[in-house]
């Protein structure tokens, strides 16, 4: 990974596109930790990797230990940066209501305080590979629609599963930022693997998925 760039204010500046998850992740280090960063600007300037930051924030909520709380926030955003891998977008598209808003700084920082050893370790291992298994929009649309599959099941009612694929998102995000190819793979197989063990019990899959789209859509 690349080390954090030293900078006054690194969250409005733009030299950290296409930099790895420390430099990225070092625009919520400094300022007010009270002050909410609106994920416009955090993802405002970011190319490559705002894909895998968007993702990042995103799955915070899962990490919460409060039962629905992940699901129902996480959820519907990786849905969200699901569709936009699949239908081939650059970057994400962010409806206003989302752009305005964001994590807390001081959240930010605690959250990286938790991963931090697991962040350490990775250092070491994640570096910019297997482009094929990144960019091609073949790669991008099963990225996506496995991104889609976690976040339903992310979403649904299934007890103590929160941390299991809200770890498996954040992995998902590392790779997209880090343009590590090698792990991209591993999260394939893993979601997919996934998707199969939690489709076996299908019939309570199905119920959970079916009261899950009548409470989005109100019915």
């Amino acid at each position: 990974m690349t080390p954090p760039a030293e900078q006054d204010d690194p969250a409005l500046d733009n030299a950290y596109q296409n930099e790895g998850i420390r430099t990225l992740l070092g625009m919520f280090e400094k300022g007010d930790p009270t002050e909410q960063l609106s994920l416009g600007q955090v993802l405002h300037g970011l190319e490559q990797s705002a894909f895998g930051m968007f993702l990042f924030i995103a799955i915070l909520p899962s990490f919460i230990p409060i039962p629905g709380v992940g699901g129902a926030v996480s959820g519907p955003l990786v849905l969200l940066i699901g569709l936009q891998l699949i239908i081939g977008l650059s970057r994400p598209w962010l409806p206003g209501f989302i752009a305005r808003r964001g994590p807390r700084r001081g959240t930010m920082h605690k959250f990286l305080n938790r991963i931090s050893r697991p962040l350490q370790r990775l250092d070491r291992m994640l570096k910019p590979r297997l482009p094929l298994l990144i960019d091609p929009l073949p790669a991008r649309i099963l990225t996506g629609l496995l991104l889609i599959l976690t976040g339903i099941l992310l979403s649904l009612p299934i007890p103590f599963t929160n941390y299991l694929f809200g770890f498996q998102l954040l992995l998902f995000a590392l790779a997209l930022i880090e343009r590590d190819g090698a792990l991209m793979l591993f999260n394939w197989i893993a979601a997919i693997g996934g998707g199969v063990f939690f489709g076996m019990g299908s019939e309570q899959l199905v119920s959970s998925m079916l009261e899950l789209f009548q409470r989005w859509t109100g019915g």
